[in-house]
């Protein structure tokens, strides 16, 4: 199931910070504008799961710019027995429009 950039901005307003957020686009995608969360860019996801190990039972919420690539890495972490991954629809684009 997917977040919307709506749900996304109250829990953020909320102070509800019980996910973990997955930026997965490149580097300088992220320093133009990011909301946080951990960095791994999608070409180097499936060799850094274990960067997130410790989130496997977590809700993982993916963004990227569009909401393209990380609905990859959505699949990518549910194939991987991530049990609570979530794709922010729009990505960025939505999130500053």
């Amino acid at each position: 199931m997917d977040v919307t950039i709506q749900e996304l901005k109250q829990r953020e307003a909320e102070g509800k910070n019980d996910y973990v957020l997955l930026d997965v686009r490149e580097d300088y995608e992220r320093a133009e504008f990011n909301v946080g969360g951990i960095h791994i860019p999608l070409g180097v996801l499936t060799a850094s799961f274990d960067k997130l190990a410790n989130h496997k039972d977590d809700e993982i919420i993916v963004y990227c710019r569009s909401g393209k690539r990380s609905g990859m890495a959505q699949h990518l972490l549910q194939q991987s027995g991530f049990t609570n991954v979530r794709n922010l629809e729009g990505g960025m684009l939505a999130y500053q429009g």
